[in-house]
């Protein structure tokens, strides 16, 4: 009986002795299963017309001037006539607004700078067509609100005009993919108007990118946080608050989106390959709207703060946030990380740059510098000066004068005539306008789907890499 009993106690400690093994062997090795893969949702990529081709780098035959047709003078329309004034070879030839006292006042304009005066269409919904019908309008410039974009630049476009259409250029895949088709059917140049790939510190940082200074440039970020409580109002029909509550998902995004996607080469040399998006609830949204409409706000869609993430075909990440909401500084974040230093704007301006990657004839107390922090201010001061873009160099004092965020817009503005007087690529194409604006309909999606991720469609439909990096054009 002992003999037995001692038998079963030597068992059982073999036994744990063997459980005790092989769970610390397990623990040693915790990924012994094949994980599951889950794919993003896809989302639906029309084939291309036979006979269609991308418009990838686009020509087209040069302007000696360019004729331009605005339409919508409310908030944007007025000042961007005004900027109009002082672009070499623009001619503005007609006005267009649903308020005929809009038209007038933008009217005065053309006067008070002694040009001639141009055709005026008001008092309709449709009185937009008139002017895209017109022999003397190559341009159309269009700056409405959201919903009306497309519309307006599909006409536009079938009436073989140019067009240039303010932020956000599309608000739904149907838009973006019938803008595409329609740039790529007519061969005409299709641009969203994004100033904010113009600013000082933002193309300063594109250009240290592109020569180097930060080695590969492996992640980046931009936002919108803007809080809008002083705007609210002055929206034409209130439309921006009506879109936030009856739509989930970044809005706006593509402030953030324009500066990082050209210092990561998206469809010139690399691709967005799918997203994936987080939001709070409308904590201050729903109230908000209550309190401007007067109705109840139970049922607000957009969250007060919205985060995206992106992965490219490269490997590379972007994070893109929006808020126009909560009370916080106006920050456009904007990032750029790479694998030899790092660019910051907000809330303060500084880069980071390993020492070995700088001349100690170009930056002072070049032995001073660290990966662990800004590098002093007369370093930057000196970096900004050695990397100031072309564009800059030729335009920063003109911009400064005419105005317009601090000069971005009469550079974005001035940019676009130079290239379509030149017959050269435009700085941003209708695939820029895809991708930057596709956030809208795709962030939605990956909410209302438990923040699942989502498929970025490839735009170019297969000339992703055509081109190999991301540079501005210029005559000489």
């Amino acid at each position: 009986m002992l003999r037995k009993i001692n038998q079963v106690l030597l068992g059982g400690i073999l036994c744990l002795s063997f459980v005790a093994c092989n769970s610390v062997q397990k623990a040693s090795n915790p990924v012994t299963e094949k994980t599951t893969m889950y794919q993003p949702i896809k989302v639906h990529t029309p084939k291309r017309a036979a006979g269609q081709k991308d418009v990838v780098n686009l020509v087209t035959p040069k302007l000696e001037t360019v004729r331009v047709g605005f339409i919508g003078l409310g908030m944007r329309g007025p000042s961007a006539v005004q900027r109009f004034m002082h672009i070499p070879g623009a001619k503005v030839t007609a006005l267009c607004d649903i308020r005929p006292e809009r038209v007038e006042k933008a009217q005065t304009i053309l006067e008070k700078a002694g040009v001639e005066k141009a055709a005026t269409y008001s008092g309709s919904e449709d009185a937009w067509k008139a002017l895209c019908e017109r022999d003397d309008v190559d341009l159309v410039y269009i700056v409405t609100d959201w919903k009306s974009h497309v519309p307006m630049a599909l006409y536009a476009m079938e009436k073989g005009k140019h067009v240039a259409i303010e932020v956000p250029g599309a608000m739904t895949m149907e838009e973006i993919w019938s803008l595409i088709d329609m740039a790529e059917k007519k061969r005409l140049h299709c641009m969203m108007l994004e100033n904010c790939v113009y600013d000082y510190f933002e193309l300063t940082s594109l250009n240290m990118a592109q020569q180097g200074l930060f080695g590969e440039i492996v992640h980046a970020e931009g936002s919108y946080i803007h809080a809008l409580d002083d705007f609210w109002t002055a929206y034409w029909n209130n439309w921006r608050l009506d879109y936030n509550a009856k739509h989930r998902g970044d809005v706006y995004p593509t402030h953030g989106m324009g500066p990082a996607c050209q210092a990561l080469d998206i469809h010139r040399g690399d691709k967005m390959n799918y997203l994936v998006s987080f939001d709070t609830k409308p904590f201050k949204g729903k109230k908000l709207y209550e309190k401007v409409t007067g109705k109840s706000g139970d049922d607000f869609q957009n969250g007060d703060h919205t985060m995206t993430m992106i992965k490219t075909e490269k490997g590379k990440t972007m994070q893109i946030q929006h808020n126009v909401m909560t009370p916080r500084p106006y920050s456009r974040m904007y990032q750029l990380t790479g694998t030899k230093g790092f660019a910051n704007k907000y809330p303060t301006e500084g880069y980071t740059v390993e020492p070995e990657n700088v001349s100690k004839d170009d930056v002072p107390n070049h032995e001073n510098l660290s990966s662990h922090g800004f590098v002093p201010k007369e370093a930057k001061e000196a970096l900004m000066k050695k990397y100031k873009h072309r564009i800059h160099i030729e335009l920063e004092e003109k911009a400064k004068q005419v105005g317009g965020h601090g000069g971005m817009d009469f550079i974005m503005d001035y940019r676009l005539v130079y290239c379509l007087r030149n017959g050269l690529p435009l700085d941003m194409d209708v695939y820029d306008l895809a991708e930057w604006s596709c956030l809208v309909p795709l962030s939605k999606i990956s909410l209302e789907n438990g923040s699942a991720p989502v498929e970025i469609p490839d735009f170019t439909r297969g000339a992703w890499n055509k081109i190999k990096e991301y540079r501005h054009a210029f005559a000489d």
